[in-house]
């Protein structure tokens, strides 16, 4: 995708007000297709659209999910950009629909999972995150303001979530204590959790491999836990009784 193509594909995502992570997600489609065949993008057919998918599917095998998003950004960009529409999807059939119900960890999993993170601002943040429901986009980005601990409150207040929508949660007084510990020992600034570059936030990134660690580590003292015992192996419901 040439630099004219791409500052032109910006701005019109700009001025619609997209998020800048939809547009990361539509360009990284936009460009994939471009460097997939080598060419202008205006210049290509449908069917060199469909040719691309069917790399993507056939041939890396990438889920579908991640089709669909690249799908987002490339029928965005025509649309817009080339007033050009596709009837068929370019040729990308719809994820089939499947309803599974998902794994929810139970409190003695998650005392279990956040007791293994040693670093207290990952710690803090993840409790956070289960405490108060909240997506791990708008943990990073709570600021102090946001916490209002008044008696009569007891919130935090959420900005621009999912969909930009402003909202409240519910603040504990047990979080409260943590977020207080939290506090005198890192005294943060503009962001309550920050990252490494000044006046940045922690990012997603960071927060998932926190979390992804801490189940590693997890699920090995449950290994360890269950080598170690003599007892028949029976199903949780089983042992407790």
């Amino acid at each position: 995708m040439s630099t004219t193509i791409r500052a032109k594909f910006i701005e019109h995502m700009e001025f619609l007000g997209l998020a800048k992570q939809t547009q990361r997600r539509y360009i990284n489609g936009v460009k994939g297709l471009a460097k997939y065949h080598n060419q202008s993008l205006e210049k290509l057919t449908d069917e060199q659209v469909r040719a691309y998918f069917r790399h993507l599917l056939l041939e890396r095998k990438l889920a579908r999910t991640s089709c669909g998003s690249y799908l987002c950004g490339i029928t965005y960009f025509y649309r817009h950009l080339c007033n050009r529409e596709s009837d068929d999807r370019f040729g990308l059939p719809p994820q089939p629909r499947s309803r599974k119900l998902p794994h929810v960890l139970s409190m003695e999993e998650v005392s279990r999972l956040l007791s293994c993170i040693e670093n207290l601002k990952h710690r803090v943040l993840l409790k956070t995150i289960y405490s108060a429901g909240l997506r791990v986009s708008e943990a990073v980005r709570l600021k102090p303001e946001h916490i209002e601990s008044d008696p009569s409150r007891m919130m935090l207040r959420i900005e621009q979530g999912k969909g930009r929508k402003d909202r409240y949660t519910v603040l504990s007084e047990r979080l409260l204590c943590e977020l207080r510990e939290y506090w005198r020992k890192y005294s943060p600034g503009q962001w309550f959790f920050p990252g490494q570059k000044p006046d940045s936030h922690i990012t997603v990134t960071s927060v998932s491999r926190a979390l992804y660690k801490a189940k590693k580590s997890s699920d090995n003292q449950t290994m360890q836990s269950a080598h170690a015992s003599t007892f028949i192996r029976y199903p949780p419901f089983i042992q407790r009784l």
